[in-house]
């Protein structure tokens, strides 16, 4: 799924993406507040959707090579979070929205969950 249609979907606010965001594909959406977790189950070309809005969770996105972090819940994002997201090439987008929410609609357009998908 194009990672503009979710932008859309979810009314996302854009915080930090390069100019040919709108074309990036999304395989798979998780959902987590632990970063830990993320860690144990990201994969490449992945949606990151949490209520974390330090650092910690564009950095974790980095690591896993996630395309792009979506901060849910939050009023607002620390500066310091955007300019990670712009130092390190991650997408960064925040939709005031529960974090269920976020995954339902997600789910009802197919993308898949990291954890059961076994296809790369």
């Amino acid at each position: 799924m194009k990672l503009k249609k979710i932008c859309e979907l979810l009314d996302c606010e854009i915080l930090n993406a390069p100019k040919n965001y709108e074309e990036f594909e999304i395989k798979y959406a998780g959902a987590a507040d632990l970063m830990s977790d993320v860690l144990a189950f990201g994969k490449p070309k992945m949606l990151l959707i949490t209520g974390l809005n330090s650092p910690q969770a564009v950095r974790t996105a980095s690591v896993i090579g996630a395309t792009a972090v979506l901060i849910v819940r939050k009023e607002s994002i620390p500066e310091s979070t955007v300019e990670l997201a712009k130092d390190l090439g991650i997408v960064l987008l925040h939709a005031n929205i529960p974090m269920f929410k976020a995954c339902g609609e997600l789910y009802k357009l197919g993308l898949k969950d990291p954890i059961t998908s076994e296809d790369t």
